[in-house]
C-alpha cells in the first residue's frame, strides 16, 4: 500500500490484551480543503479496519467523513442531519462549501447576493429591508434619506443630522452666516436657514438696554427698549418686575411696594400709602387724603363717602355727630 504523506498523521494503536500481533500503526489522512477550513470542519480520508458512520452504519473505509462530536458521520448523513438550508435556493449547505450567515439565516456563498441587482455580496457590505438582502447602492437608491441642502443621498451608515422631518449629511449642515458645520452645538433655525447661536446673536438679536448683551430667549419691551427678564428690576429693592404690576417715576421703574412707600401719600386715618393704582378711589380735602374705606366720621364710624360733613381740628364728624359743635 503507498501511504500519502501530505496532510497525513500516524498515530500508534496498542495491540489487544492478549493478542500476539506486534503493535500496529493506524494511518488517517485528513484532507483538509480551504472551504473546509473555513467551516471549522475536519473531513478525513481514513485507510485502516472497519470503521462506521455514527448514524447510519455504513462503513466509512476509504470515504470522506465529519467528526462531530468526537463521532465521525459519513458526508451524506453529517449534511442531512446538520447541514443548515440556504435561504436563497433553499438547498443544504453541503461541507463543501462555505456557509455564509446573518441573524441565523444562512446561505450559499453563490447565493449570497443582491436581492435588486443581483450582484454578490460576499465580503461587502449590505444593508436589509423586510429581511431582503441589499447591497449598499441598491438601498441608498431605493429607501436613504436624500440630504435638505445638496440633495445626494445619505448613505447608510454615515452620519446624519435630522431636524423638523429634513436630513442632512453631517458636512452639508452648516450655519448660513459662518458656513461651519453646526454638529451637535446648539442652533437657532430662522427663514428656513439654520444658524449657531454665537451668528444668529450677532446677526438678529436685540441687545438688552442694561447689560449691552443679546437677548436670545424671552424677555421684556419697556419704553420701547428691549430687557432681558433678569435685568429688569426694581429701581429700589432690585427684585425683577418680569410678570408683576409695576409703575414708574421720572422714567424709574417700581414695584407697587416701593413706590408706594417712597412716593405715595399717606391715608389721614390708617397712615398706610394710598397708591391711587389700579382705579382704586381716594378722597382729598385740604392737603389729607383718605382710602375710600377710610373716609368715615370720627364719633360713629359712618361712611362719609358721596355726603356733607364737618371737621373738628384734624377729625372729620358726620352732621348728625357735628351738630353740638
Amino acid at each position: 500500500m503507498v501511504l500519502p504523506t501530505e496532510g497525513c498523521r500516524q498515530q500508534d494503536v496498542e495491540p489487544q490484551r492478549g493478542s500476539t500481533q506486534h503493535q500496529r500503526r493506524l494511518w488517517i489522512v485528513e484532507l483538509q480543503t480551504s472551504e473546509a477550513r473555513a467551516l471549522g470542519k475536519r473531513l478525513f480520508v481514513k485507510m485502516t479496519e472497519r470503521y462506521d458512520c455514527h448514524y447510519c452504519k455504513e462503513s466509512l473505509f476509504g470515504k470522506k467523513y465529519v467528526l462531530r462530536e468526537e463521532n465521525p458521520y459519513c458526508v451524506k448523513c453529517y449534511e442531512s442531519l446538520y447541514s443548515n438550508t440556504c435561504e436563497e435556493c433553499k438547498k443544504p449547505i453541503g461541507c463543501n462549501t462555505r456557509d455564509l450567515s446573518y441573524k441565523d439565516r444562512h446561505w450559499h456563498e453563490e447565493c449570497f447576493m443582491c436581492f435588486q441587482c443581483k450582484r454578490s455580496l460576499v465580503d461587502k457590505p449590505f444593508s436589509t429591508k423586510d429581511e431582503k438582502l441589499l447591497c449598499t447602492e441598491c438601498y441608498s437608491n431605493e429607501y436613504s434619506s436624500k440630504c435638505h441642502e445638496c440633495k445626494k443621498t445619505i448613505m447608510p451608515g454615515s452620519r446624519k443630522m435630522e431636524h423638523k422631518g429634513n436630513s442632512w449629511h453631517e458636512t452639508c449642515f452648516t450655519c448660513k452666516r459662518c458656513q461651519q458645520p453646526i454638529g451637535t452645538k446648539s442652533f437657532i433655525p430662522k427663514d428656513n436657514s439654520n444658524f449657531c447661536v454665537p451668528c444668529y446673536e450677532k446677526q438678529f438679536a436685540m441687545q438688552c438696554v442694561h447689560c449691552k448683551k443679546p437677548i436670545t430667549t424671552g424677555g421684556v419691551t419697556y419704553h420701547d427698549q428691549p430687557w432681558h427678564k433678569d435685568c429688569f428690576l426694581c429701581t429700589s429693592c432690585k427684585q425683577q418686575l418680569s410678570g408683576q404690576r409695576f409703575t414708574s417715576r421720572d422714567d424709574f421703574a417700581y414695584c407697587l411696594n416701593c413706590f408706594c412707600n417712597l412716593y405715595a401719600k399717606k391715608c389721614a386715618s390708617c397712615t398706610t400709602p394710598i397708591s391711587g393704582l389700579g382705579g382704586s378711589k381716594y378722597i382729598s380735602f385740604e392737603e389729607r387724603q383718605w382710602h375710600n374705606d377710610c373716609f368715615n366720621c370720627k364719633k360713629c364710624s359712618v361712611s362719609l363717602v358721596g355726603r356733607g360733613f364737618l371737621t373738628e381740628r384734624d377729625d372729620i364728624l358726620c352732621p348728625e355727630c357735628g351738630k353740638d359743635i
